[in-house]
């Protein structure tokens, strides 16, 4: 058994709090130890089965939820994937899903509901069954851990924002490692409820679920699609629960700052920890969250900008409890200290130019990965390139955006994110919905061009306002603004914008 299933087994097993589902529009209750003894049933199948590498797709019901804590007792690798997403093909999504996990050397996947019966019909391997039949509450048969630890407990994607999603490839005692380190930072007892709705195929979604059942809190679970058809009722939950912990990315932020005035009855007093990762910090939006939600008792010294990857299981540096948000002069939110078990440095980057002593952020650390599937294994004690910019101030580390992405114009290397920042504050211009990407840099007169997703009626005054602002804030006069539709510009499953891809589609190579 490994070091992460005996973790678990021994904590749910004796715990007294609860995970709680929102299942139709209803908050269920389930004791941890409900939760753990169908983990243990999910277990004893895959064990009978020999199956070595699950997967699993639909909402985040008790089964589900069960089914990650089984692959590990069971000491078989999980992985989780996205749903179809709202307008999409489900044929070529269930096909593309079931390819996804045959190509990661998946032979099982569990599923329910829509989503099963989608999978059900899409032809070739691996083998689909319905989750609830092997999830029952009651101790059906005489689970025996397997002996020894399986090198692999979690098969992440990564979210492929700026290239081709891989799959990272995570051992028990990295996730573990990394629990720990993450609830040592914030300080998490079971006195603790957290809640959330981040979808569980995401590393920060599941990290959040997983931290807290690690740290046998109560854990509220809503479904990524509740939250989307209705945001608000993000604060309805955290009222009800009287969560202490919760986590977002910027644009969720954002969104209930900028409609803050629909916004009642709510209570956020007991909330002492909101993370804020997963997307670049908007320091502007977040704080007007934090002013606009202080009359329903939210403490600003709650806001707890982060940062972390895949590749680190998820949390890298996370501020200390209370610190809030807090900007160095350049504006960039700073995201805190290594969380124990890890280090970051900074490697000089090529372009001496970049902003302050700006350069590639390094990882290392007991919460890293093996390595991805098809390559070779990497050295535990090496250090690991992120690809992201960024420095250090007093309170942490600060990132300015990535490598990749970096745009150099008349030999000043600017930062998408900035611009994007700028570009979004134009009439008609949709928040969170803003690309900016560098072209023609192997001509004599490279340039910024900003792809911005558009809602009005004057599209000409909506590119003079962008051009404006950009030319008048960040010192660089754009090549031109394309205004597309609400909706148009790629994302990754994790809902992060596509840069390269955009850049791509412009007829500029990356």
């Amino acid at each position: 058994m490994s070091s992460l299933a005996s973790a678990f087994a021994t904590r749910l097993s004796s715990s007294g709090n609860c995970l709680v589902v929102l299942d139709e529009g209803t908050w269920t209750r389930h004791p941890w130890p409900e939760v753990h003894a169908r983990s243990e049933n999910i277990a004893d199948w895959l064990l009978n089965d020999e199956v070595t590498a699950l997967g699993l797709t639909g909402e985040p019901t008790v089964e589900l939820i069960a089914a990650i804590l089984g692959a590990f007792q069971a000491g078989a690798a999980v992985s989780i994937a996205p749903g179809p997403v709202r307008g999409a093909d489900s044929g070529q999504w269930a096909q593309k899903t079931l390819a996804r996990f045959d190509d990661m050397g998946i032979s099982h996947v569990l599923s329910q509901g829509a989503h099963l019966e989608r999978l059900s019909i899409a032809e070739g391997r691996p083998l689909v069954k319905e989750l609830d039949s092997v999830a029952p509450v009651a101790r059906s048969t005489t689970f025996v851990p397997p002996e020894g630890s399986a090198p692999v407990a979690i098969l992440q994607g990564t979210a492929g924002s700026t290239g081709i999603p891989r799959t990272v490839e995570l051992s028990p005692d990295a996730v573990l490692a990394n629990l720990r380190g993450l609830n040592a930072r914030i300080g998490v007892t079971p006195a603790d409820v957290g809640c959330s709705w981040l979808p569980l195929y995401h590393d920060m979604g599941l990290s959040l679920l997983l931290a807290g059942a690690f740290g046998g809190t109560d854990v509220w679970q809503a479904p990524t699609a509740a939250f989307q058809a209705s945001p608000f009722r993000w604060l309805n939950w955290l009222t009800e629960s009287r969560a202490t912990i919760t986590a977002a990315p910027n644009m969720a932020y954002g969104l209930i700052g900028k409609y803050s005035r629909r916004v009642t009855d709510v209570d956020l007093t007991d909330l002492r920890f909101a993370l804020n990762g997963g997307e670049p910090v908007d320091c502007e939006l977040t704080q007007h969250f934090a002013d606009e939600m202080a009359r329903f008792g939210f403490s600003a010294g709650a806001l707890a900008p982060s940062y972390g990857l895949a590749e680190s299981t998820c949390a890298v540096t996370v501020p200390e409890p209370g610190r809030g948000l807090t900007a160095d002069e350049n504006g960039h939110a700073v995201l805190g200290e290594a969380i124990p078990g890890m280090e970051v440095r900074i490697e000089p980057h090529d372009d001496a130019t970049a902003e302050r002593d700006a350069g590639e952020i390094m990882i290392r650390g007991s919460s890293m990965m093996s390595g991805y599937r098809g390559d070779a294994p990497r050295d535990a004690e090496s250090w690991f390139p992120t690809g992201d910019l960024g420095y250090f101030v007093d309170g942490g580390l600060v990132v300015c955006g990535r490598a990749k992405e970096l745009i150099t114009v008349a030999g000043r290397n600017i930062f998408p994110a900035e611009v994007e920042r700028v570009a979004a504050a134009a009439q008609g211009v949709r928040e969170g919905a803003v690309v900016a990407v560098g072209v023609g840099e192997r001509s004599i007169r490279p340039g910024v061009v900003i792809v911005a997703e558009f809602r009005g009626s004057d599209e000409a005054q909506a590119r003079a306002d962008v051009t404006q602002r950009v030319a008048s804030e960040c010192g660089v006069v754009p090549s031109d603004v394309i205004l597309v539709r609400p909706g148009a510009l790629p994302r990754t499953s994790s809902g992060k914008l596509r840069r390269l891809e955009v850049k791509r589609s412009i007829g500029d190579s990356a």
